[in-house]
């Protein structure tokens, strides 16, 4: 199944097998969503919305399993499950970046950037997580108390994605300067020469294997 999630506030689940919708589209956003993270055990979504909320949702049902979140982010550009399932990260047009619990309570406030915070990942430990910012930075983080840890420069334009390997040893990074940048965590310094587009980047994913880098702007 793939999930999506649209400009008219609704999401969609989708079989790959059969390219249709199955059910109904799912309501409760009262502005677009803008970002979409399954848990790790496949039994709930999470969705951001620039209506400032997270809500989380039963996939077998289409329904909300807790009330929303209001975040105070404005818009919220990513939520990211951890790697066990128990917490979950967002981020958004506030700069700030928030850890909640799975039953919805705040735990941490990460405060660091300049800009808006548009993209996280959690290390595959979950005892890291990092952000990419319209500040232009990319940040490393204590997942226990928000402290900061590293910070990656040398985009000049705003991080928009960002992932980890599979192996957990780079993070890489697109941004609205036309280039991906592959890091390594061990050095915190960029492998290679940027791997350069003709226009911004805005999204990009590693497959299982790691052996390449699909990005699109």
């Amino acid at each position: 199944m793939v999930m999506s999630g649209s400009a008219d506030g609704r999401l969609r689940l989708w079989s790959v097998k059969e390219g249709s919708v199955v059910g109904d589209p799912w309501e409760g956003h009262s502005a677009p969503v803008r970002c979409l993270d399954w848990s790790p055990n496949a039994r709930e979504i999470a969705s951001g919305s620039q209506d400032g909320t997270i809500r989380r949702w039963n996939p077998n049902t289409g329904r909300q399993i807790a009330p929303p979140i209001k975040t105070g982010h404005g818009w919220v550009y990513a939520v990211k499950y951890s790697p066990r399932g128990d917490k979950f990260a967002s981020c958004g047009t506030d700069g700030v970046i928030l850890v909640w619990s799975k039953d919805g309570e705040l735990l941490i406030e990460i405060n660091g950037h300049d800009y808006f915070v548009n993209s996280l990942c959690w290390s595959k430990d979950g005892a890291y997580i990092f952000s990419g910012s319209g500040d232009m930075t990319i940040r490393k983080w204590q997942s226990i108390d928000g402290k900061e840890l590293v910070v990656l420069r040398g985009h000049t334009r705003a991080v928009r994605s960002i992932c980890l390997s599979p192996d957990g040893r780079h993070l890489v990074s697109a941004s609205e300067d036309c280039s991906v940048r592959i890091w390594d965590l061990k050095t915190n310094v960029q492998v290679g020469d940027p791997l350069l587009h003709d226009d911004e980047l805005l999204a990009h994913a590693i497959p299982p294997d790691g052996r390449y880098i699909a990005s699109a702007g």
